[in-house]
């Protein structure tokens, strides 16, 4: 899979992918031991909201502050202090005495798990261009898959091998060897700090206000007991929102290099690919969350069981993410809503089933809609990727892949909260009650997603057909011609910026059209 790489550039792709790897696995195996987890240390719905929203809350707020100190001090330091982190929360989460205690071991993996991937995506972002960069996150998205399939059956396994009062916590003890084995790789193959010239410029003001407003807009939802209350919080975010932008805006006059890069405040593409990948996270994190309690709950299977049932989504979502570019090879820029759209529609056949199905069937039905949603979600996520951070300069890639990932982890903080809250409220009037709040839950899931399929279409028809000066598409670069990739002439349907591509010449402005006669940006 890493063929046409160079060894440097293989070995920094296993290095992130492993990153990825370890963190997406603790999520996905958490997922199948919620109910063993919520027996064992009789858990409230408010402990077992923590437990899940909490780590969303810690990587958020850690996700910007650990870009911005990658883009100036360097991304390897910060690799390996957040994978420790993770680890060690990964150990104390397994060793949990008390519900409390569990919430605070998550929220401490996720503090590691935000400042891990906030490098990970700055490091792409350094070491490959091109073709080369597009691949590599897609190959990252494929590690996710893995991840995401592997994690259920496992825990599952594990669960049902060694009862569930053991099992859970050998479920979150998995993540201690992955991190210690991603550890020891890091520090041997992550290219070194590069030297900064002066003194690095942190922004301490804006980092801060942008802490209290990531904050400010989740605590409510991974709070919901204060209910009504969270209104008050909207004062909040306003005066932090505000107070925000005026000193990134008095930084910038000031000379200085604020946060949030000026080329990433202006970009309207950028806002807007952010805004579609907020919905396409959200929507999916809390469907296979909720499809999960519904299979347990609801139905009654096992662990093991439910790990089945879900198996072959993540599968799905491997082949469908490794296959993504021949997709946008034959949709061009269609292909992140044409994803959209076919996740949406599975979304909602497999409320349908859970609503209207005979038992017998039924696992078979929400498997098979779930293996299409996967499908359907896995073209997505490559190409939306790299049409959202080819916007971002070379010098604010921490940053902007940052911000893209706090900006999905609301999301799925605000997603989780609110669709696993209608779960639970409906699932409360007894057996009679789950198989409605499970299509309650998953029209909103599919609500959103087609709320992000909306923002695509117009995202998509909002470019205008022909590149401005300055501006030339991957078909017409030499693709993979930068550092960590050998070439090849691969054709995708994105543009990129000429100041974030190496070795390529200049495109004279006018028309660049690709091998169909289409115009693309």
């Amino acid at each position: 899979m890493t063929a046409g790489f160079d060894a440097a550039g293989r070995r920094v792709l296993v290095v992130c992918a492993l990153g990825g790897f370890t963190t997406l696995l603790d999520n996905s195996v958490l997922n199948v031991a919620i109910p063993a987890l919520r027996g064992s240390l009789r858990a409230d719905a408010t402990q077992m909201q923590w437990m899940v929203a909490g780590y969303s809350l810690a990587f958020g707020l850690a996700l910007i502050p650990g870009g911005r100190l990658g883009d100036v001090r360097g991304r390897k330091p910060f690799f390996l202090a957040g994978m420790a982190i993770f680890t060690v929360g990964a150990a104390l989460a397994g060793s949990s005495p008390h519900p409390w205690a569990l919430v605070a071991a998550r929220l401490l993996q996720g503090l590691g798990g935000g400042l891990v991937n906030s490098q990970m995506i700055g490091t792409m972002q350094d070491t490959f261009t091109g073709y080369a960069r597009t691949r590599a996150l897609g190959l990252y998205a494929v590690t996710g898959g893995v991840a995401g399939g592997l994690g259920p059956p496992l825990g599952g396994a594990v669960i049902g091998a060694v009862g569930p009062d053991a099992g859970w916590r050998l479920v979150l003890l998995l993540a201690v060897p992955c991190g210690v084995i991603t550890l020891v790789l890091a520090a041997r193959h992550l290219p070194p700090p590069r030297a900064q010239a002066g003194s690095p410029d942190l922004d301490v003001v804006g980092l801060l206000l942008m802490g209290g407003l990531t904050l400010s807009l989740m605590l409510p939802f991974v709070q919901p007991s204060i209910g009504t209350a969270g209104l008050l919080w909207l004062p909040v975010v306003g005066a932090l929102a505000v107070s925000f932008f005026l000193w990134q805006h008095h930084y910038a006059r000031s000379g200085r290099r604020p946060l949030v890069h000026p080329a990433l405040a202006r970009s309207a593409p950028f806002a807007a690919g952010t805004v579609v990948a907020m919905g396409y996270f959200g929507s999916g994190l809390a469907f296979s969350l909720v499809l999960v309690m519904f299979l347990q709950e609801g139905l009654g299977l096992s662990a093991l069981a439910a790990a089945a049932v879900t198996l072959p989504s993540a599968l799905s979502m491997v082949a469908s993410s490794a296959l993504a570019w021949r997709a946008a090879r034959r949709f061009g820029r269609y292909t992140v809503s044409v994803g959209l759209a076919l996740s949406a529609g599975f979304m909602l056949a497999s409320g349908l089933a859970g609503l209207l199905a005979s038992r017998s069937h039924l696992p078979v039905l929400l498997a098979l809609c779930g293996m299409c949603t996967s499908a359907a979600s896995g073209l997505v996520i490559p190409p939306l990727q790299a049409s959202v951070l080819q916007h971002a300069p070379a010098e604010a890639a921490g940053v902007a892949g940052s911000i893209l990932q706090m900006s999905q982890r609301i999301a799925a903080a605000v997603c989780i909260s609110a669709v696993s809250g209608i779960y639970l409220h409906g699932s409360s009037a007894g057996a009679s009650g789950h198989r409605p709040a499970y299509w309650h839950a998953v029209l909103t899931c599919a609500g959103v997603a087609a709320f992000a399929l909306l923002v695509s279409l117009l995202r998509t028809h909002g470019r205008p057909g022909l590149p401005s000066h300055g501006t030339r598409t991957v078909a017409e670069t030499s693709a993979g011609q930068g550092s960590g990739a050998r070439g090849g002439n691969r054709l995708a349907f994105y543009s990129i910026p000429t100041n974030n591509v190496d070795n390529c010449p200049r495109v004279p402005s006018g028309a660049c059209r690709t091998r169909e006669g289409r115009a693309d940006r």
